[in-house]
Protein backbone atom coordinates (compact mmCIF):
# COMPACT_ATOMS: atom_id res chain seq x y z
CA UNK A 1 0.00 0.00 0.00
CA UNK A 2 1.26 3.61 -0.75
CA UNK A 3 3.07 5.50 2.25
CA UNK A 4 0.39 8.31 1.62
CA UNK A 5 -2.73 5.52 1.89
CA UNK A 6 -1.48 4.25 4.90
CA UNK A 7 -0.76 7.67 6.06
CA UNK A 8 -4.73 8.46 5.44
CA UNK A 9 -5.90 4.95 6.95
CA UNK A 10 -4.18 6.36 10.44
CA UNK A 11 -5.33 9.69 10.42
CA UNK A 12 -9.60 7.82 9.68
CA UNK A 13 -8.19 5.47 12.34
CA UNK A 14 -7.31 7.88 15.02
CA UNK A 15 -10.31 9.83 14.26
CA UNK A 16 -12.49 6.97 14.19
CA UNK A 17 -11.02 6.25 17.70
CA UNK A 18 -11.15 9.53 19.30
CA UNK A 19 -14.88 10.00 18.41
CA UNK A 20 -15.38 6.56 19.80
CA UNK A 21 -14.18 7.45 23.16
CA UNK A 22 -15.36 11.45 23.15
CA UNK A 23 -18.73 9.45 22.81
CA UNK A 24 -18.52 6.06 24.84
CA UNK A 25 -18.77 7.50 28.37
CA UNK A 26 -21.91 9.11 27.65
CA UNK A 27 -25.02 8.89 25.57
CA UNK A 28 -25.66 5.37 26.53
CA UNK A 29 -25.24 6.06 30.34
CA UNK A 30 -27.72 8.57 30.04
CA UNK A 31 -30.66 6.58 27.63
CA UNK A 32 -30.17 8.81 24.92
CA UNK A 33 -28.03 9.79 21.80
CA UNK A 34 -28.86 13.24 22.03
CA UNK A 35 -25.19 15.46 20.75
CA UNK A 36 -26.06 17.66 23.95
CA UNK A 37 -25.84 14.95 26.75
CA UNK A 38 -24.34 16.69 29.28
CA UNK A 39 -23.76 15.81 32.93
CA UNK A 40 -25.40 19.80 34.02
CA UNK A 41 -28.74 18.51 34.57
CA UNK A 42 -27.22 16.11 37.90
CA UNK A 43 -24.36 18.41 38.75
CA UNK A 44 -26.22 21.65 38.94
CA UNK A 45 -28.33 21.05 42.33
CA UNK A 46 -25.22 19.10 43.66
CA UNK A 47 -22.86 21.66 43.23
CA UNK A 48 -23.79 23.61 46.71
CA UNK A 49 -22.56 20.88 48.63
CA UNK A 50 -19.43 21.23 48.08
CA UNK A 51 -17.32 23.76 50.44
CA UNK A 52 -14.43 25.08 50.25
CA UNK A 53 -12.31 25.25 53.42
CA UNK A 54 -9.81 27.50 55.02
CA UNK A 55 -8.12 26.75 57.60
CA UNK A 56 -5.01 29.49 59.50
CA UNK A 57 -2.92 28.17 62.20
CA UNK A 58 0.60 28.29 63.49
CA UNK A 59 3.95 28.29 60.98
CA UNK A 60 4.88 25.49 62.30
CA UNK A 61 1.86 23.32 62.79
CA UNK A 62 0.54 21.40 59.65
CA UNK A 63 4.30 20.36 58.85
CA UNK A 64 4.15 17.87 61.76
CA UNK A 65 1.30 15.81 60.31
CA UNK A 66 2.40 12.44 58.95
CA UNK A 67 1.22 13.03 55.57
CA UNK A 68 4.16 15.52 55.30
CA UNK A 69 6.66 12.83 56.17
CA UNK A 70 5.91 11.34 52.40
CA UNK A 71 7.76 13.30 49.25
CA UNK A 72 5.20 12.79 46.82
CA UNK A 73 2.73 14.53 49.76
CA UNK A 74 4.81 17.13 50.55
CA UNK A 75 4.90 18.14 47.08
CA UNK A 76 1.32 17.94 46.63
CA UNK A 77 0.47 19.93 49.58
CA UNK A 78 3.23 22.35 49.63
CA UNK A 79 5.75 22.37 52.86
CA UNK A 80 4.84 24.74 55.90
CA UNK A 81 7.87 24.83 57.15
CA UNK A 82 8.41 27.17 53.65
CA UNK A 83 6.17 29.84 54.93
CA UNK A 84 8.20 33.02 56.68
CA UNK A 85 8.66 32.75 60.06
CA UNK A 86 5.26 33.93 62.44
CA UNK A 87 3.17 33.82 59.32
CA UNK A 88 -0.33 32.23 59.45
CA UNK A 89 -0.86 30.01 56.53
CA UNK A 90 -4.08 29.77 54.97
CA UNK A 91 -4.37 26.05 54.71
CA UNK A 92 -6.74 25.35 51.26
CA UNK A 93 -8.88 22.64 50.99
CA UNK A 94 -12.41 21.53 50.36
CA UNK A 95 -15.53 19.78 52.17
CA UNK A 96 -18.77 18.20 51.67
CA UNK A 97 -21.90 18.23 53.52
CA UNK A 98 -23.31 15.42 54.41
CA UNK A 99 -25.98 16.40 56.97
CA UNK A 100 -27.54 19.73 55.96
CA UNK A 101 -30.01 19.81 59.02
CA UNK A 102 -27.08 19.72 61.67
CA UNK A 103 -24.35 21.45 58.91
CA UNK A 104 -21.87 18.62 59.15
CA UNK A 105 -19.07 18.99 56.27
CA UNK A 106 -16.85 16.05 55.88
CA UNK A 107 -12.96 16.90 55.07
CA UNK A 108 -9.06 15.50 55.55
CA UNK A 109 -7.96 15.44 59.00
CA UNK A 110 -4.42 16.91 57.15
CA UNK A 111 -6.85 19.81 55.65
CA UNK A 112 -7.57 21.21 59.10
CA UNK A 113 -4.46 19.47 60.74
CA UNK A 114 -3.78 22.06 63.78
CA UNK A 115 -5.76 24.67 62.44
CA UNK A 116 -6.73 27.54 64.96
CA UNK A 117 -9.40 28.75 62.92
CA UNK A 118 -11.63 26.92 60.17
CA UNK A 119 -13.61 28.96 57.58
CA UNK A 120 -16.12 27.50 55.16
CA UNK A 121 -17.19 29.15 52.30
CA UNK A 122 -20.51 27.95 50.51
CA UNK A 123 -21.35 28.04 46.86
CA UNK A 124 -23.47 31.16 47.13
CA UNK A 125 -20.48 33.43 48.96
CA UNK A 126 -21.56 32.85 52.51
CA UNK A 127 -19.21 32.16 55.16
CA UNK A 128 -19.19 30.65 58.41
CA UNK A 129 -16.90 29.81 60.83
CA UNK A 130 -16.69 26.17 61.83
CA UNK A 131 -16.61 23.98 64.77
CA UNK A 132 -14.09 21.14 64.93
CA UNK A 133 -16.53 18.27 66.59
CA UNK A 134 -13.17 15.50 65.87
CA UNK A 135 -10.59 14.16 63.82
CA UNK A 136 -8.91 10.82 63.29
CA UNK A 137 -5.64 11.15 61.74
CA UNK A 138 -5.42 7.15 61.64
CA UNK A 139 -8.18 7.56 58.31
CA UNK A 140 -7.52 11.04 57.39
CA UNK A 141 -10.88 12.25 58.16
CA UNK A 142 -12.26 15.25 59.85
CA UNK A 143 -15.65 16.39 61.11
CA UNK A 144 -17.12 20.23 60.92
CA UNK A 145 -20.33 22.06 61.82
CA UNK A 146 -21.38 25.15 60.74
CA UNK A 147 -24.50 27.06 61.87
CA UNK A 148 -26.31 27.64 58.36
CA UNK A 149 -29.46 27.61 57.15
CA UNK A 150 -30.84 26.07 53.50
CA UNK A 151 -27.73 23.82 53.29
CA UNK A 152 -27.49 21.01 50.10
CA UNK A 153 -26.08 17.55 51.39
CA UNK A 154 -24.74 14.83 48.97
CA UNK A 155 -26.33 11.55 49.28
CA UNK A 156 -24.05 9.05 50.42
CA UNK A 157 -23.60 5.61 48.46
CA UNK A 158 -22.82 2.18 49.37
CA UNK A 159 -19.03 1.96 48.28
CA UNK A 160 -18.67 -1.55 48.55
CA UNK A 161 -20.90 -1.44 45.37
CA UNK A 162 -18.29 0.28 43.01
CA UNK A 163 -16.24 -2.14 40.22
CA UNK A 164 -13.62 -0.32 38.69
CA UNK A 165 -14.65 1.01 35.45
CA UNK A 166 -17.35 2.49 37.13
CA UNK A 167 -17.47 6.39 36.49
CA UNK A 168 -16.86 8.91 38.70
CA UNK A 169 -16.44 12.88 39.01
CA UNK A 170 -14.61 14.71 41.46
CA UNK A 171 -15.50 18.49 43.08
CA UNK A 172 -13.34 20.58 44.88
CA UNK A 173 -11.37 23.91 44.58
CA UNK A 174 -8.13 22.78 42.98
CA UNK A 175 -6.07 25.77 43.44
CA UNK A 176 -8.23 28.11 45.14
CA UNK A 177 -10.93 27.70 41.32
CA UNK A 178 -13.85 27.31 43.10
CA UNK A 179 -16.38 24.61 41.94
CA UNK A 180 -14.37 22.40 39.47
CA UNK A 181 -15.61 19.50 38.51
CA UNK A 182 -13.38 16.42 36.75
CA UNK A 183 -14.71 12.96 35.43
CA UNK A 184 -12.80 9.70 35.24
CA UNK A 185 -13.40 6.16 36.20
CA UNK A 186 -12.61 3.89 38.88
CA UNK A 187 -8.82 2.92 38.31
CA UNK A 188 -7.91 0.50 41.47
CA UNK A 189 -9.74 -0.49 44.54
CA UNK A 190 -8.52 -1.31 47.91
CA UNK A 191 -5.60 0.54 47.73
CA UNK A 192 -2.78 0.95 50.61
CA UNK A 193 0.41 1.56 51.22
CA UNK A 194 0.55 5.39 51.47
CA UNK A 195 1.44 6.00 54.93
CA UNK A 196 -2.17 5.58 57.09
CA UNK A 197 -2.92 3.01 59.34
CA UNK A 198 -6.19 2.31 58.13
CA UNK A 199 -6.59 2.03 54.08
CA UNK A 200 -9.08 0.94 51.79
CA UNK A 201 -8.55 4.11 49.17
CA UNK A 202 -10.28 4.31 45.57
CA UNK A 203 -7.80 5.04 42.84
CA UNK A 204 -8.82 7.00 40.09
CA UNK A 205 -7.81 8.91 36.79
CA UNK A 206 -10.19 12.03 37.66
CA UNK A 207 -8.02 14.94 37.74
CA UNK A 208 -7.67 15.41 41.66
CA UNK A 209 -5.04 18.52 42.33
CA UNK A 210 -3.88 20.77 44.78
CA UNK A 211 -7.04 22.11 47.07
CA UNK A 212 -9.01 19.01 46.14
CA UNK A 213 -8.63 17.67 48.88
CA UNK A 214 -11.57 16.65 51.20
CA UNK A 215 -14.01 16.76 48.07
CA UNK A 216 -15.80 14.82 46.75
CA UNK A 217 -16.20 11.76 44.38
CA UNK A 218 -19.32 11.14 43.13
CA UNK A 219 -20.60 8.40 40.45
CA UNK A 220 -23.19 9.48 37.90
CA UNK A 221 -26.59 9.15 40.52
CA UNK A 222 -25.14 12.36 42.27
CA UNK A 223 -23.89 10.16 45.09
CA UNK A 224 -20.76 10.39 47.37
CA UNK A 225 -18.83 7.33 47.00
CA UNK A 226 -15.31 8.98 48.19
CA UNK A 227 -13.59 12.11 49.60
CA UNK A 228 -10.63 12.42 47.57
CA UNK A 229 -7.29 12.69 49.75
CA UNK A 230 -4.47 12.73 47.32
CA UNK A 231 -2.47 12.18 44.63
CA UNK A 232 0.60 10.24 43.64
CA UNK A 233 3.09 12.61 41.81
CA UNK A 234 6.62 13.14 41.55
CA UNK A 235 6.25 16.76 40.21
CA UNK A 236 3.15 17.80 42.40
CA UNK A 237 1.16 17.80 38.87
CA UNK A 238 -1.53 15.07 38.07
CA UNK A 239 -0.58 12.79 36.43
CA UNK A 240 -3.71 10.29 36.40
CA UNK A 241 -3.04 8.91 39.80
CA UNK A 242 -5.54 10.38 42.64
CA UNK A 243 -6.85 8.27 45.72
CA UNK A 244 -10.19 8.94 47.34
CA UNK A 245 -11.48 7.41 50.88
CA UNK A 246 -14.07 5.18 50.75
CA UNK A 247 -17.74 6.58 51.29
CA UNK A 248 -18.41 3.71 53.72
CA UNK A 249 -14.67 4.10 55.91
CA UNK A 250 -15.94 7.73 56.32
CA UNK A 251 -19.50 7.76 57.20
CA UNK A 252 -18.20 5.21 59.50
CA UNK A 253 -15.17 7.54 61.32
CA UNK A 254 -18.16 10.51 61.44
CA UNK A 255 -20.57 8.16 62.99
CA UNK A 256 -18.36 7.87 65.60
CA UNK A 257 -17.00 11.49 65.80
CA UNK A 258 -19.98 12.55 65.92
CA UNK A 259 -21.21 10.50 68.57
CA UNK A 260 -18.03 10.19 70.67
CA UNK A 261 -16.12 12.50 69.62
CA UNK A 262 -13.22 10.53 68.54
CA UNK A 263 -12.95 7.09 66.88
CA UNK A 264 -13.14 4.32 69.47
CA UNK A 265 -11.25 0.87 67.75
CA UNK A 266 -11.02 -2.37 68.11
CA UNK A 267 -8.84 -4.69 68.53
CA UNK A 268 -7.97 -8.39 67.32
CA UNK A 269 -5.08 -8.91 68.95
CA UNK A 270 -2.38 -10.37 66.73
CA UNK A 271 1.20 -9.14 65.11
CA UNK A 272 1.39 -10.73 61.73
CA UNK A 273 2.95 -10.70 58.53
CA UNK A 274 1.71 -10.94 54.70
CA UNK A 275 1.39 -14.38 53.26
CA UNK A 276 4.19 -14.75 50.63
CA UNK A 277 4.27 -17.13 48.07
CA UNK A 278 7.69 -18.49 49.74
CA UNK A 279 5.87 -18.66 53.24
CA UNK A 280 2.87 -20.47 51.82
CA UNK A 281 5.48 -23.37 50.57
CA UNK A 282 7.02 -23.26 54.04
CA UNK A 283 3.72 -23.98 55.61
CA UNK A 284 2.16 -26.68 53.20
CA UNK A 285 -0.06 -24.45 51.78
CA UNK A 286 -1.67 -24.02 48.19
CA UNK A 287 -3.60 -20.27 48.99
CA UNK A 288 -0.79 -17.34 48.77
CA UNK A 289 -3.75 -14.89 50.31
CA UNK A 290 -3.78 -14.31 54.57
CA UNK A 291 -2.38 -12.95 57.07
CA UNK A 292 0.16 -15.33 59.12
CA UNK A 293 -0.18 -14.71 63.10
CA UNK A 294 3.50 -13.92 64.58
CA UNK A 295 2.23 -13.94 67.97
CA UNK A 296 -0.56 -13.50 69.71
CA UNK A 297 -0.98 -10.44 72.49
CA UNK A 298 -1.77 -11.85 75.78
CA UNK A 299 -4.69 -11.45 77.26
CA UNK A 300 -6.17 -10.42 73.62
CA UNK A 301 -8.88 -11.21 71.80
CA UNK A 302 -7.38 -13.55 69.45
CA UNK A 303 -6.11 -15.76 72.75
CA UNK A 304 -9.58 -16.11 74.10
CA UNK A 305 -11.16 -17.07 71.00
CA UNK A 306 -8.41 -19.64 70.38
CA UNK A 307 -6.38 -18.20 67.84
CA UNK A 308 -2.63 -19.60 67.46
CA UNK A 309 1.03 -18.28 66.58
CA UNK A 310 1.05 -20.32 62.98
CA UNK A 311 -2.60 -19.64 62.17
CA UNK A 312 -3.01 -18.40 59.09
CA UNK A 313 -6.35 -15.65 58.71
CA UNK A 314 -8.20 -16.22 55.77
CA UNK A 315 -11.41 -14.74 56.63
CA UNK A 316 -13.24 -11.82 59.20
CA UNK A 317 -17.13 -12.54 58.85
CA UNK A 318 -16.69 -14.65 55.71
CA UNK A 319 -14.92 -11.62 54.10
CA UNK A 320 -11.87 -12.63 52.36
CA UNK A 321 -8.37 -11.71 54.27
CA UNK A 322 -5.85 -10.90 51.41
CA UNK A 323 -2.62 -9.09 53.26
CA UNK A 324 -2.39 -7.29 56.80
CA UNK A 325 -3.76 -4.02 55.55
CA UNK A 326 -7.64 -5.71 54.76
CA UNK A 327 -6.72 -7.31 58.53
CA UNK A 328 -6.21 -4.20 59.92
CA UNK A 329 -9.38 -2.58 58.50
CA UNK A 330 -11.73 -5.61 58.77
CA UNK A 331 -10.68 -5.28 62.54
CA UNK A 332 -10.30 -1.63 63.17
CA UNK A 333 -12.70 0.07 61.80
CA UNK A 334 -15.10 -2.31 64.30
CA UNK A 335 -16.09 -1.08 67.68
CA UNK A 336 -14.90 -2.75 70.70
CA UNK A 337 -17.06 -5.40 72.05
CA UNK A 338 -18.59 -6.76 68.68
CA UNK A 339 -18.04 -10.71 67.74
CA UNK A 340 -16.76 -11.13 64.64
CA UNK A 341 -16.26 -14.69 62.94
CA UNK A 342 -12.45 -15.51 62.02
CA UNK A 343 -11.38 -18.32 59.28
CA UNK A 344 -8.10 -19.79 59.58
CA UNK A 345 -5.46 -22.32 58.38
CA UNK A 346 -3.94 -24.21 60.79
CA UNK A 347 -1.44 -26.71 59.56
CA UNK A 348 -3.75 -27.12 56.62
CA UNK A 349 -6.95 -27.51 58.28
CA UNK A 350 -9.31 -24.89 57.85
CA UNK A 351 -11.18 -23.64 61.25
CA UNK A 352 -13.53 -20.76 62.27
CA UNK A 353 -13.47 -19.15 65.53
CA UNK A 354 -15.53 -16.48 67.05
CA UNK A 355 -14.12 -13.64 68.94
CA UNK A 356 -15.16 -10.89 70.92
CA UNK A 357 -13.29 -7.79 70.13
CA UNK A 358 -11.04 -5.77 72.67
CA UNK A 359 -10.23 -1.91 72.55
CA UNK A 360 -7.08 -0.80 70.31
CA UNK A 361 -4.73 0.43 73.19
CA UNK A 362 -1.80 0.33 70.60
CA UNK A 363 -0.62 -0.65 67.15
CA UNK A 364 2.10 -3.24 66.91
CA UNK A 365 3.77 -4.29 64.14
CA UNK A 366 6.68 -6.50 62.83
CA UNK A 367 9.59 -5.69 61.60
CA UNK A 368 11.93 -7.18 58.97
CA UNK A 369 14.93 -4.75 58.72
CA UNK A 370 18.44 -5.62 58.50
CA UNK A 371 20.92 -4.01 60.99
CA UNK A 372 23.91 -3.30 59.66
CA UNK A 373 25.72 -1.74 62.55
CA UNK A 374 25.66 -5.00 64.36
CA UNK A 375 29.43 -6.17 65.30
CA UNK A 376 30.81 -8.67 63.21
CA UNK A 377 31.18 -12.76 64.31
CA UNK A 378 32.54 -15.40 62.68
CA UNK A 379 30.14 -18.34 61.64
CA UNK A 380 29.01 -21.50 62.14
CA UNK A 381 29.88 -24.74 59.69
CA UNK A 382 27.42 -26.60 61.33
CA UNK A 383 24.04 -24.53 61.00
CA UNK A 384 22.34 -23.41 57.60
CA UNK A 385 24.29 -21.53 55.38
CA UNK A 386 22.19 -18.68 55.72
CA UNK A 387 22.96 -17.97 58.78
CA UNK A 388 26.43 -17.61 58.07
CA UNK A 389 27.55 -14.49 60.16
CA UNK A 390 25.40 -14.87 62.89
CA UNK A 391 25.86 -16.15 66.98
CA UNK A 392 23.26 -17.64 69.04
CA UNK A 393 23.05 -18.25 72.63
CA UNK A 394 20.59 -19.88 75.32
CA UNK A 395 17.37 -17.98 76.52
CA UNK A 396 18.92 -16.58 80.00
CA UNK A 397 16.92 -16.41 83.07
CA UNK A 398 17.02 -12.74 83.50
CA UNK A 399 16.30 -12.18 79.44
CA UNK A 400 13.23 -9.79 78.86
CA UNK A 401 11.44 -12.45 77.19
CA UNK A 402 12.40 -15.22 79.27
CA UNK A 403 8.43 -15.80 81.21
CA UNK A 404 6.92 -15.72 77.81
CA UNK A 405 8.91 -17.63 75.70
CA UNK A 406 11.17 -20.48 74.87
CA UNK A 407 14.60 -20.35 72.16
CA UNK A 408 17.45 -19.37 71.69
CA UNK A 409 18.94 -15.52 71.41
CA UNK A 410 20.79 -14.36 68.47
CA UNK A 411 23.58 -12.60 70.39
CA UNK A 412 25.68 -10.85 66.89
CA UNK A 413 25.15 -10.63 63.44
CA UNK A 414 27.64 -9.66 60.87
CA UNK A 415 26.81 -6.80 59.07
CA UNK A 416 25.99 -7.49 55.20
CA UNK A 417 26.78 -11.52 55.99
CA UNK A 418 24.08 -13.59 55.11
CA UNK A 419 22.19 -14.01 58.45
CA UNK A 420 22.03 -10.05 58.18
CA UNK A 421 20.46 -10.35 54.60
CA UNK A 422 18.41 -12.57 56.00
CA UNK A 423 16.35 -10.10 58.14
CA UNK A 424 18.28 -11.28 61.34
CA UNK A 425 18.83 -8.81 64.54
CA UNK A 426 21.00 -8.87 67.35
CA UNK A 427 18.19 -9.61 70.14
CA UNK A 428 15.86 -11.90 68.50
CA UNK A 429 14.92 -14.77 70.04
CA UNK A 430 13.86 -17.58 67.74
CA UNK A 431 11.37 -19.82 69.32
CA UNK A 432 10.69 -22.25 66.73
CA UNK A 433 12.24 -23.50 63.25
CA UNK A 434 10.40 -25.41 60.39
CA UNK A 435 6.99 -24.58 62.49
CA UNK A 436 9.16 -26.86 65.64
CA UNK A 437 9.61 -25.38 68.80
CA UNK A 438 13.01 -25.04 70.05
CA UNK A 439 13.76 -24.63 73.98
CA UNK A 440 17.49 -24.92 73.86
CA UNK A 441 20.68 -24.01 71.71
CA UNK A 442 20.80 -28.39 71.16
CA UNK A 443 17.91 -28.49 70.12
CA UNK A 444 18.18 -25.16 67.35
CA UNK A 445 21.28 -26.38 65.89
CA UNK A 446 19.88 -29.87 65.21
CA UNK A 447 16.68 -28.00 63.76
CA UNK A 448 18.84 -25.27 61.73
CA UNK A 449 21.64 -28.05 60.48
CA UNK A 450 23.46 -27.72 57.39
CA UNK A 451 21.40 -30.49 55.94
CA UNK A 452 18.31 -28.49 55.94
CA UNK A 453 16.51 -27.39 52.30
CA UNK A 454 15.56 -23.69 54.04
CA UNK A 455 14.29 -22.99 57.23
CA UNK A 456 11.50 -20.54 58.94
CA UNK A 457 12.34 -18.79 61.65
CA UNK A 458 9.67 -17.54 64.19
CA UNK A 459 11.21 -14.45 65.90
CA UNK A 460 10.34 -12.61 68.83
CA UNK A 461 11.96 -9.25 67.98
CA UNK A 462 11.04 -6.59 71.51
CA UNK A 463 7.03 -7.04 71.99
CA UNK A 464 6.61 -7.91 68.13
CA UNK A 465 6.95 -11.08 66.15
CA UNK A 466 7.72 -12.28 62.24
CA UNK A 467 8.64 -14.99 60.67
CA UNK A 468 11.61 -14.96 58.45
CA UNK A 469 11.72 -17.53 55.62
CA UNK A 470 16.14 -18.48 54.57
CA UNK A 471 16.86 -20.44 51.81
Amino acid sequence: MPQRMQAMMAVLLLSFLSAFSAHAALPGLFGNTDENASLAPMLEPLLPAVVNITATGKAQARSSHPLFDDPFFRRFFGDPDESPRGQQPRGLGSGVIVDADKGIVLTNDHVVADAEEIQVRLNDDREFAAELIGSDPESDIAVLRIQADNLVELPIADSDALRVGDFVLAIGNPFGLRQTVTSGIVSGLGRHGLGKRFEDFIQTDASINPGNSGGALINLKGELVGINTAILSRSGGNIGIGFAIPSNLAQSTMSQIVEYGEVRRARLGVVGQNLTSELAKAFELDSIQGVVVAQVVEGSAAEKAGIRERDVITHVNDVKIRDFAELANAVGLRQPGERVTVTLLRDGKRRTVTATLGKDDAAQQASGQTNEDAPASGGDSDLFAGLEGARFGDLAEDHPLASEVQGVVVEQVAPRGPAARAGLRPGDVITSVNREDVNSLKAFRKLASSDKKQLLLHIRRGRGALFILIR
